[in-house]
């Protein structure tokens, strides 16, 4: 079944043998150049509008990111949920409900479209009120998140995607395709905005056009894989209503947990639209370069739990240890130096999407009070992803919750009124990031969480 020379592009990797760091760290290459080709279709938007388009415009788009990835995060992450089960099937060499559970995922994701689309256009209007977007950005904002939710349907598709393949050891694949569609995203950028002047709207349609190619891509190699089990067919989409409440199950913990991530950067956002046009575009800026700079740390945050997972059911209890930990000190060194960095080089990077000195300054100020405390951000991060490699997810669930929606949006809501300056909005984020460490802190020191897997059989043992 699991034949290389049928499954061509298979790059299993065992994590429980081997140098530690060594492995993690080529385990991370696939998943490092996938994240840069994500981050490409931002970088593109940025670039092309921040010198062809108006502030407002710039402010739009930039502004407008945790609003979508309220509705496309939480899709993203239930994809996630359904390629574990599409794993497990394929560990157990079960390949009826391979096929059931690949079939069902893509039904899932037809089922998710149409939801993300109704969904995404009637919240709207709303949102963008109940954020106190300027009036000077609302038409752009409107007209982006218009284009972009009506081709939600794109993006779903093409996590769905993704995440069969994967799931699936062929990780060569959807490398290849992101690679494509970023190229043929920022193409379609100057083409739209820089020579067409569409703005906004050119912007978001080269979005979904390219993520379209993506989709068909995929499709067109998850229907020509060689074994017959692994192969898409239009004709097997079938309701499976326990594959399905499967897939739904071990997707929504992640689901919500991005949901809730963006509704606390909602709120954030919120306060930074009643700064103004200029300080909507040097937040968004700032965050434009945090997410491409901290890429390696995403990936070691992604890594981890396969590699605790593979340990620990290997009964590698002390391996799992030494690897967590190395994995730990290691990101949030690596976290530091990029914050040095930041720390002082924000001027030039943010120089790079905007030219407006004063929206400059406001992501400035904005990288003064946060670089210096990406450590904490990158241990929340990995120690979360050590959480969900022990099967132990609803901790990392519920903290964020907790802290990075609950307390964030309590803090901003409170704060800004006694200080109302814009430094007290920086200060949420190394305020919460430090709440969230002290939790998975004291979760890894006190809890066994390395027999976590074991006292789950054992428990299963005794009730049967």
């Amino acid at each position: 079944m699991h034949n290389k020379s049928k499954h061509l592009f298979n790059t299993v990797i065992d994590l429980t043998e081997g140098p530690i760091l060594k492995g993690i760290s080529i385990f991370c290459i696939p998943l490092l150049l996938g994240q840069i080709m994500q981050q490409l279709y931002n970088l593109a938007d940025a670039y092309v509008i921040g010198h062809f388009a108006s502030i407002s415009e710039f402010a739009a788009v930039s502004s407008t990111g945790s609003l979508s990835f309220f509705v496309i995060g939480f899709f993203a992450g239930m994809s996630v949920g359904g390629g574990v089960i599409i794993s497990k099937y394929f560990g157990a060499k079960d390949e009826k409900n391979v096929e059931r559970a690949i079939h069902t995922n893509f039904l899932f994701g037809i089922i998710a479209s149409v939801a993300g689309t109704i969904v995404g256009e009637l919240i709207i209007s709303w949102l963008l009120r109940l954020m106190d977007t300027p009036d000077t950005v609302i038409p752009y904002s409107t007209l982006y998140l218009q284009i972009i939710f009506g081709g939600i349907s794109m993006n779903v598709m093409y996590n769905i995607c993704m995440a069969i393949m994967r799931a699936l050891g062929d990780s060569v694949s959807p490398l290849i395709f992101l690679g494509v569609s970023s190229i043929l995203n920022i193409g379609l950028d100057f083409l739209f905005v820089g020579l067409f002047g569409m703005g906004v709207a050119g912007a978001a349609a080269a979005t979904v056009l390219s993520q379209a190619v993506s989709v068909v891509l995929c499709i067109l190699r998850m229907t020509a894989y060689k074994d017959d089990y692994m192969k898409l067919r239009f004709k097997s989409i079938k309701w499976h209503g326990s594959m399905m409440k499967e897939v739904v199950l071990q997707g929504i913990p992640t689901g919500i947990q991005n949901s809730v991530i963006s509704i606390g950067n909602m709120t954030i956002q919120k306060n930074v639209n009643d700064f103004g046009d200029a300080a909507m575009a040097g937040m968004g800026a700032y965050h434009k370069i945090e997410g491409f700079v901290f890429l390696p740390i995403n990936c070691l945050s992604m890594a981890l739990p396969t590699f605790v997972s593979q340990n620990l059911g290997a009964r590698k209890y002390d391996r799992a240890k030494r690897g967590a930990t190395g994995s730990l000190i290691l990101g949030m060194a690596f976290s530091e130096l990029i914050g040095f960095v930041m720390f002082w080089g924000s001027h030039p990077l943010l120089k790079f999407f905007i030219s407006d000195e004063t929206s400059i300054e406001y992501g400035m100020i904005h990288a003064r009070v946060t670089s210096l405390f990406f450590l904490l951000l990158a241990f929340s991060h990995c120690a979360a992803g050590v959480m969900r490699g022990c099967g132990k997810s609803v901790v990392p669930m519920v903290t964020m919750l907790a802290f990075w929606c609950i307390f964030r949006v309590t803090y901003v809501t409170v704060a800004i009124r006694l200080f109302p300056v814009f430094q007290t909005i920086s200060w949420a984020y190394p305020i919460t990031w430090s709440l969230s460490s002290i939790v998975f802190i004291l979760f890894l020191l006190f809890s066994d969480w390395t027999h976590s897997f074991e006292k789950s059989e054992n428990k299963i043992g005794s009730k049967a």
